[in-house]
């Protein structure tokens, strides 16, 4: 009897230890040490566009760039939440990130978009693709775009947002604040997960990724 209670616990502790490293923070509310960094044209220095103030991420949204998780992630749960520090503007997360372009603000990834007023669109970004896009007849534009489904449910300014976003097997969910807005099927199946610079100040704050 106590050799098999002995088994059930070790059993259990195991399960216990896998469960909990499931879930990675992305961001440990000091530094930003575990991110790289593309700077448009290398206009700027990262650090005078990406840091980390009162334990958030803060973005200065000029020069355009983003940051990027130095390890590739597969089959994940992203969580995170963001706000506009000052006026309604534009950033973005990207994730399945394939491909890093030096000096380019755009890498070959998927944006889920946070402008203002968007957030939950989907943005094929440096030649990426989904399967549910189809090309107009005008032709392919520079930046794809498939519409977020409802109208946009974002919070007033001041407000922390949190955006979920599923990926199992190239397979994309988009939830904004607790609704479904988004769907779609990539080819790509891992990449990098960034937070991009576009036109204003925004902090981002509780990023993680839990294992799918």
């Amino acid at each position: 009897m106590r050799r098999n209670l002995f088994f059930i616990v070790i059993a259990l502790s195991v399960f216990v230890v896998k469960s909990y490293s499931q879930t990675e923070e992305l961001f440990n509310g000091k530094d930003l040490s575990n991110w790289n960094f593309v700077i448009d044209g290398d206009k700027a220095a990262p650090e005078d566009v990406f840091s980390v103030q009162d334990g958030v991420i803060l973005i200065h949204g000029n020069p355009f760039g983003y940051m990027y998780t130095r390890k590739k992630y597969k089959d994940y749960t992203l969580e995170l939440e963001w706000s506009w520090a000052g006026e309604a503007s534009n950033s973005g997360i990207f994730f399945l990130i394939a491909e890093v372009k030096p000096g380019s603000p755009f890498p070959n990834g998927i944006e889920c978009q946070l402008k203002a007023g968007n957030a939950g669109d989907l943005v094929l970004l440096g030649g990426s693709d989904l399967d549910e896009y189809v090309t107009p007849a005008s032709g392919r534009p520079a930046f794809p775009v498939i519409q977020k489904r409802e109208a946009s449910n974002e919070k007033p300014v001041g407000e922390w947002n949190k955006a979920k976003i599923e990926v199992k097997g190239g397979k994309i969910t988009v939830y904004i604040n607790g609704a479904l807005q988004n769907q779609g099927t990539n080819k790509v199946k891992k990449g990098h997960i960034g937070l991009q610079s576009e036109g204003g100040p925004v902090q981002f704050r509780n990023l993680k990724v839990t294992a799918l």
